[in-house]
């Protein structure tokens, strides 16, 4: 079972933390007379909150190196960047999980018991439920916002985005409680789903960005045509050719980590124009450090 214990908060670490980070982008980008959408979003980000600070709590020496040091859980900028998002919003944010986070250790064999398995389990049927509600009310925002009958900041797209993602952490998780285990994903339909999402975040970006920023605003568009084609060969290619793609998409992720390292950076320094809350540059760097991995997994597993 230290498989199920390893994978399942390895699995918390980063989407518990991306839906608590989409809960509270949901909660900003609403007027302030949507006040039971406010109260709805704010419900979830404590919700997730909660579940983090609980993964946190079982990981320590449980979890892989090469989770914690991937940089999907926490990066350099994390701790900055919600101090920043905090005091812009008002929303509270508790920074002892990131700090808490930051003090984690990989795994060691012997810390994963009868007790711990049993913590993980109730641990995934508390995300699991906390899961149900976020996906049926970000269902319900979409519905409103193309609707015509609620306004929010946030681009309907970016809904439909944070919704998928939602529904991924989902079946991972069902998986974990149906099979004790996650199966190995077909790599094909993982570029697809990862490409998808690493576009649109430079369609997002781009969306973001002051008018003044010509430069970086081309950088995203280059960087949303080439997901963009990714995506479209990765569709069209047969499972037996997916190497040489790959290896492709593997060489245009680390350029584009590297791009929004530096958009991290730039926008926790105020050195950038933009609307871009400094969490949110945070967190798509956290994904793009995330599909890193998965990428690089593959390839040796391959090699």
């Amino acid at each position: 079972m230290k498989e199920y214990a390893t994978l399942s908060l390895e699995t918390h670490l980063f989407f518990g933390r991306i839906m608590k980070e989409h809960s509270l982008f949901l909660l900003a980008g609403f007027p302030a007379k949507e006040t039971e959408f406010i109260r709805c979003a704010d419900y979830f980000r404590k919700e997730f909150e909660e579940g983090l600070r609980r993964t946190v709590k079982l990981a320590d020496g449980i979890v892989s190196k090469s989770v914690l040091n991937s940089g999907e859980v926490v990066t350099e900028f994390t701790g900055k960047a919600e101090c920043q998002t905090k005091n812009l919003t008002g929303i509270p944010i508790d920074m002892r999980i990131t700090e808490a986070e930051e003090r984690l250790h990989a795994g060691n064999c012997g810390m994963v018991n009868r007790e711990t398995i049993c913590q993980v389990r109730m641990l995934n049927q508390q995300m699991l439920r906390s899961l149900d509600g976020l996906i049926s009310f970000k269902e319900e925002i979409l519905r409103e916002v193309t609707g015509c009958r609620l306004y929010t900041t946030n681009y309907p797209l970016l809904i439909e985005h944070i919704l998928r993602e939602a529904k991924l952490y989902r079946q991972m998780i069902l998986e974990l409680e149906q099979k004790g285990r996650i199966t190995a994903p077909d790599l094909r339909n993982l570029e697809i789903f990862w490409n998808q999402i690493m576009m649109e975040h430079a369609q997002f970006i781009r969306g973001l960005l002051d008018p003044t920023e010509c430069k970086l605003m081309e950088t995203a568009d280059n960087f949303a045509e080439d997901y963009c084609r990714l995506l479209e060969e990765a569709r069209e290619q047969d499972r037996k050719a997916m190497n040489a793609l790959t290896a492709r998409t593997l060489q245009t992720t680390k350029k584009y980590q590297q791009f929004k390292t530096a958009g991290t950076e730039g926008i926790t320094d105020c050195e950038i124009r933009s609307i871009i809350l400094p969490l949110l540059a945070d967190h798509v760097l956290r994904e793009a450090n995330h599909y890193l991995r998965i990428l690089e997994h593959a390839q040796k597993g391959r090699d």
